[in-house]
């Protein structure tokens, strides 16, 4: 479970890399491309991984905030808050790596012409749960503890 703050960069390490498809490649040949379904809303939203690190077991995936998406650009707005459901794929790349408009596949059935600055999904490779939560003091619903007296009181906001 990959788990972040609203409002802040998310760092997920992922077992993508003995999970990979395309092995032919070099790993600065491959990229990853997420799914992210809200448990809730089921808006879906695409978002590339920032700052791929490839080790022997694990890739390291950063995400960044922002108010506006960008897939390209590897910024995601998590609203609502809560659970959404990640689906990794991977893309590789036979010649230079363009995460760009017309380079770079926008979800997981997209089909570019065949060139090599163009990448081509290889499957999916990983699939969980992301817990974003809310960021601290600006909660959705706040509570106010009163303490405890011998007599039952209706509090309210008045």
């Amino acid at each position: 479970m990959i788990t972040g703050v609203y409002g802040s960069t998310i760092t997920a390490y992922l077992t993508l890399e003995e999970k990979r498809i395309d092995t032919s490649k070099a790993k600065d040949k491959i990229r990853y491309l997420f799914k992210f379904t809200n448990d809730m809303t089921k808006t879906v939203k695409y978002c590339y991984a920032e700052k791929t690190t490839h080790n022997d077991r694990y890739v390291k995936c950063e995400f960044l905030h922002d108010t506006n998406d960008d897939l390209y650009m590897y910024k995601i707005n998590f609203k609502p808050y809560g659970f959404w459901k990640y689906e990794v794929y991977e893309v590789s790349w036979t010649g230079a790596v363009a995460i760009s408009a017309g380079n770079s596949p926008t979800t997981e059935d997209d089909v570019l012409p065949v060139a090599g600055t163009h990448g081509i999904v290889q499957g999916k490779v990983e699939e969980g749960k992301v817990l974003i939560q809310e960021t601290s003091g600006s909660e959705q619903v706040r509570y106010t503890q009163h303490t405890e007296t011998t007599t039952n009181y209706l509090y309210t906001d008045h």
